[in-house]
């Protein structure tokens, strides 16, 4: 067996983890997690000495990009150690964070010092009012704040991420391209996808399709496939006339499986290797058991892969569900 680097069944190479380092989260996304959530107790999550202790693993086996994701992530308490601890491995590529944006206002220039070379900002609307619906926070004017912030701290590139729902916020979408043209940002729409049951929608009525999202672009901007890869699921078009580009995540009705390079760490512990199954491995308990002791862990790591599925069976309909909401898992 190689246990040098991380290989599934199926022959793809695990070059990309997404790390997360909180379930809690100061805003309250409607398809990401209930109004009156239930957070892991603090004993239950992971020290950011044990998180290290995991990406290290992993950075040992080949992986060379790692998205630190939450809940929220920027709401953990010293999160900035770890993030420099990360940020100063020069196995490393890439070094990103998933954020709602609501604290980048303050801590937009630390993150770049530590090492974090790319963001991603959840922005589902442009408007008040729907915003505020969407997120179940009163807080677009701080979200746009951090955005600027952001801008004016040198990221590489920063990438808006919006859920597109139809009858909900798919009138926006030329808004939204317009808003990153603008702000020479990067934007993704993204298929909402079937995490954790939810009451404020219809997901099957709601549901709107990337091909309806670039439909809807193409009637004002000219869009030309980009070869642009990130290491995430997206895939890109560029817009003719300006530095944007244009990402599609579609887990309903474009499979990304077939190259997938990624797995997930969830700030229980929990080694999720596919969005779409509920089985995981208990990282936390190994590290507890036999702290310190680095190759264990990343031979469980090794074996851990063999159970990779080859990949998920989203439908845009709501038959299919995965108990555990994204706010669970990381984004």
């Amino acid at each position: 067996m190689n246990t040098s680097q991380l290989v599934d069944p199926f022959g793809r190479r695990i070059t990309y983890l997404r790390l997360s380092v909180t379930d809690r989260c100061d805003f309250r996304c409607t398809y990401c997690m209930s109004e009156d959530m239930q957070f892991a107790p603090r004993a239950q999550i992971l020290s950011l000495e044990e998180l290290y202790a995991v990406a290290d693993a992993f950075i040992g086996l080949g992986v060379r990009r790692i998205r630190i994701t939450g809940g929220e992530p920027l709401v953990r308490k010293n999160l900035l150690s770890l993030l420099q601890r990360l940020g100063a491995r020069d196995e490393l590529d890439d070094l990103a964070i998933t954020t709602n944006g609501s604290q980048l206002g303050e801590l937009a220039p630390q993150l770049r010092a530590a090492g974090v070379r790319r963001l991603n900002i959840s922005l589902d609307s442009l408007q008040r009012e729907r915003f505020a619906a969407f997120t179940r926070r009163d807080k677009l004017d701080q979200v746009l704040a951090g955005i600027d912030a952001a801008r004016a701290a040198g990221f590489d590139r920063i990438k808006l991420n919006s859920v597109v729902q139809s009858g909900r916020n798919d009138d926006e979408v030329l808004d939204l391209v317009e808003f990153a043209i603008d702000r020479g940002l990067d934007i993704s729409f993204i298929e909402e996808m079937p995490l954790g049951s939810v009451v404020s929608h219809s997901r099957e009525q709601t549901f709107c399709s990337s091909d309806e999202v670039r439909q809807r672009i193409e009637q004002r901007h000219s869009l030309v496939r980009s070869s642009t890869v990130t290491g995430g699921p997206s895939r890109y078009w560029q817009v003719v006339g300006s530095d944007t580009r244009v990402g599609f995540i579609s887990p309903h009705s474009h499979n990304f499986c077939g190259d997938c390079n990624r797995v997930r760490v969830t700030a229980e512990g929990k080694l999720v290797l596919c969005l779409g199954h509920d089985n995981a491995l208990d990282l936390k308990r190994l590290l507890r058991a036999h702290p310190g002791d680095g190759e264990r862990l990343r031979q469980a790591l090794v074996e851990a892969l063999r159970l990779k599925p080859e990949r998920h069976h989203f439908a845009s309909d709501e038959q299919v569900q995965v108990v555990r909401f994204m706010s669970m898992t990381g984004g």
